[in-house]
């Protein structure tokens, strides 16, 4: 029988560089599934250290939210150990290819896909701004949303490198994330968790 649905955080450690900069980092790696069967939502950094927490169970996606270096820099080696698709919006295949110029991603993101594991419907919802590829996945059943950078808590994403765009972001999160239900719990790619209800009075009305 399998055991519960759950979600598990993994934080890893690394580097981020874009425009010439580079910073320290934390990221928060998400593992969903059951005991059985788990996807992966941003491998960051530590490819062993993130196959060490899916437990030897089947990983039947790498999921990208976006392909900022330190979002992805850990998808190919964790691809290769455990035979699991790589799977990123179109939009962001040139960053992509600034961290992994011989190998693209496996397959596509698109808006409005549903994807599946542990017996539960995950939604990709496209929210461009943060990058022009940035996407958050919904899965209802949890009543929770995974929006990698463009919605922390405190509010937006940053927009101030390339790929991206202040405005769009704020719409995408208005139009996309504001709409739903307000005990959604937002996981996000650095720091802690919050709420949809909680950062409502965080994104500029338009």
């Amino acid at each position: 029988m399998k055991g519960a649905v759950r979600i598990e955080r993994v934080v890893t450690r690394g580097t981020f560089s874009l425009d010439g900069d580079t910073f320290d980092v934390e990221n928060n790696v998400w593992l969903v599934g059951d005991d059985e069967e788990v996807l992966v939502v941003d491998a960051a950094h530590d490819a062993e250290a993130i196959h060490r927490a899916t437990a030897g169970r089947r990983v039947t996606a790498v999921l990208c939210t976006h392909a900022h270096d330190d979002h992805i820099d850990a998808a190919d080696a964790l691809a290769t150990r455990t035979g699991a698709p790589v799977l990123l919006h179109p939009d962001d295949h040139e960053l992509w290819s600034h961290t992994h110029p011989a190998r693209k991603p496996d397959g596509e993101l698109t808006d409005g896909q549903v994807l599946a594991v542990a017996g539960m419907e995950l939604q990709v919802i496209h929210t461009p701004g943060h990058t022009w590829g940035s996407c958050c996945l919904y899965i209802p059943f949890l009543d929770a949303v995974f929006t990698g950078d463009t919605l922390f808590h405190g509010g937006p994403g940053a927009t101030g490198r390339s790929y991206s765009d202040r405005p769009a972001i704020e719409a995408s999160i208005r139009a996309r994330l504001l709409t739903l239900p307000g005990d959604t719990v937002v996981h996000t790619g650095h720091g802690p968790d919050t709420t949809i209800a909680a950062e409502r009075p965080n994104v500029p009305t338009a």
